[in-house]
């Protein structure tokens, strides 16, 4: 495992990662994650976005209309400033496009090694942090909120579908959580591929 960190990547691996970088710069322009929700008084459905800066509605006025229904139930106020994730996210975001421009003035198997482990990191340490604070806007109701259900939480799904009295609230990954999962599909295909080559060498 030590020489195949210190390999030098094939020519189209480098290519490769280059064009994983490329493509992550799209993650700030697209969101990552989407929560859709449907009840009664809006048939038409409501729908969230989670950018990696920011909170927005999937139309202007779906994420008032949302923490209207919280309000009623006693959640709080969804805002991009409740999540000091989206402060420090961008250059989370940051490092890993530069990671792999450097990969390009330093072609070495272990930097695409690196790569697999930082998107690993993030995509865990991403997914608990918003586990965490969908846990805390479904429990941490307000006791005088007008609709109170004794001993029910509304937590969103973290994947899937979910329903919560009369609400149902769907989660999953927008078009720049894609991407990011590509990343590393394409970062532990190059490794593979990488670990192949060192493998007919030695053959």
């Amino acid at each position: 495992m030590k020489t195949l960190l210190f390999q030098t990547l094939s020519k189209r691996n480098r290519l490769l990662i280059l064009g994983v970088g490329l493509v992550l710069v799209l993650v700030y322009f697209i969101p990552i994650w989407s929560i859709s929700i449907s009840a009664p008084q809006y048939p038409e459905g409501l729908g969230m976005q989670i950018w990696i800066s920011k909170i927005t509605g999937a139309t202007p006025y779906d994420l008032k209309n949302i923490n209207l229904l919280n309000h009623y139930i006693g959640m709080q106020e969804i805002v991009s400033e409740s999540i000091p994730e989206l402060l420090f996210m961008p250059y989370v975001l940051a490092y890993l496009i530069f990671g792999a421009f450097i990969t390009e003035l330093y072609p070495k198997v272990g930097m695409a090694i690196l790569g697999i482990i930082n998107l690993i990191l993030v995509g865990l340490v991403g997914l608990s942090d918003f586990w965490r604070w969908e846990y805390n806007y479904g429990h941490n109701l307000n006791p005088e909120a007008p609709i109170i259900v004794e001993g029910m939480a509304y937590q969103p799904p973290l994947l899937g579908c979910k329903e919560m009295l009369n609400i149902t609230a769907c989660s999953y990954p927008s078009y720049g959580g894609m991407i990011l999962g590509l990343s590393l599909v394409i970062l532990v295909y190059i490794l593979w591929d990488e670990n192949r080559r060192k493998k007919s060498n030695v053959v």
